[in-house]
């Protein structure tokens, strides 16, 4: 919707939208910072006239390729109150706590949906998103983004209140370049290289990253689902009878993709339109039936309680986690230096006034530490 960053954000070409006619591309000024979904809806609803039966056919096909973080902003918030007369949060509250719905939302909006996910083999995908990046580099990323930072960001930066959180300023690929922006031109072309190929790298890795989230996303939204009722959840309670079918179609070949997913998905389609039941089997995940989710963990190292024996799983393999417990064992082993250079002190061979055995003296030297 922004205007400018044109390659990084991936935009249809100007070919492209002649074949197939486009919509609400590049319209917002790229400094505004506060453009939010709901005024996108609002805009988006008069070029939608000959076509709203879409927006409310019963049996929808939704092609998963991307997933959208979740957070509360202001005005959303401001205007779901003003609509309900409750805030956001007990509004999303409500909506989880609804017959078939459950912690990651609220019932889904259709019945009986059907899902086709094109995934490939993480190495082939980690592949592609490299050589996207390099793709892109010789489209002219370069030259874009000098651009836009000479146009929008410069004066920002100069008064040291640039803004990478918000807008179009938060885009894969343009923060990455940040030091090499500011600095080129100002700095010997060794560093201005070493500075470049440094952006380069963090893009294929952030962009590698934001792959991984997305394929979590599918399962933790789709895959792991325990619907609870008729009326289909995205709940986190592991796969159950009435989770909607997911069609995995394998995209890491592209050279079958007419055999391994153009006619899959056709067939898939055909069958879901006439109420058939299609030849393909839905992708399912393994599900322990003896998972607790309402289990309480407390970690005494992060001073957290987490509940569910799949969140405390994730929790002891998370980042913040392993850090404390670095910590603890850093401490561990300062108190054992301690112990060793006092054991090994100048006064060690004197006499003790109360000599006891060389196990109960090293146990009590141990304690006070």
């Amino acid at each position: 919707v922004y205007e400018g960053l044109d390659i990084i954000t991936n935009k249809v070409s100007a070919q492209e939208q002649r074949i197939c006619r486009h919509h609400m591309i590049s319209f917002v000024d790229p400094l505004v910072t506060n453009y939010t979904v709901v005024d996108f809806r609002n805009r988006a609803t008069i070029y939608l006239p000959e076509t709203k039966f879409l927006l409310s056919w019963e049996e929808p096909i939704i092609t998963l390729n991307l997933c959208s973080g979740k957070f509360l902003s202001i005005p959303r918030s401001l205007q779901v109150f003003e609509e309900t007369g409750i805030s956001h949060s007990e509004f999303l509250h409500r909506q989880h706590t609804e017959e078939g719905g459950g912690p990651l939302g609220g019932p889904l909006k259709f019945s009986n949906p059907c899902i086709l996910w094109l995934h490939a083999d993480q190495a082939v995908l980690d592949e592609r998103l490299d050589k996207r990046v390099d793709d892109m580099l010789a489209a002219g990323l370069l030259e874009e983004l000098r651009d836009f930072h000479r146009r929008y960001n410069q004066k920002n930066v100069s008064e040291n209140s640039q803004d990478y959180q918000h807008g179009i300023f938060q885009s894969i690929g343009f923060k990455e370049f940040h030091e090499y922006l500011i600095t080129e031109g100002k700095c010997t072309l060794e560093t201005s290289n070493q500075l470049l190929k440094k952006g380069i790298e963090a893009l294929k890795q952030v962009t590698k990253r934001y792959a991984r989230k997305q394929n979590r996303w599918v399962k933790n939204r789709f895959l792991s689902s325990k619907l609870t009722s008729h009326n289909l959840s995205l709940s986190s309670l592991g796969p159950g009878p009435f989770v909607p079918p997911v069609y995995g179609l394998e995209v890491s070949d592209v050279s079958k993709w007419e055999e391994s997913v153009l006619e899959p998905a056709l067939e898939i389609v055909q069958s879901f339109i006439q109420g058939c039941k299609p030849t393909a089997t839905p992708i399912k995940m393994p599900y322990n039936e003896a998972e607790n989710k309402r289990s309480y963990h407390l970690c005494d190292l992060c001073d957290r309680i987490i509940i569910g024996d799949r969140e405390w799983a994730a929790h002891i393999k998370s980042k913040s986690h392993l850090n404390q417990l670095k910590k603890r064992r850093r401490l561990d082993s300062d108190a054992v230096n301690t112990i060793e250079s006092q054991s090994v002190s100048p006064d060690h061979n004197k006499e003790p006034k109360e000599k006891g055995s060389p196990g109960q003296n090293d146990q009590e030297l141990k304690c006070s530490v």
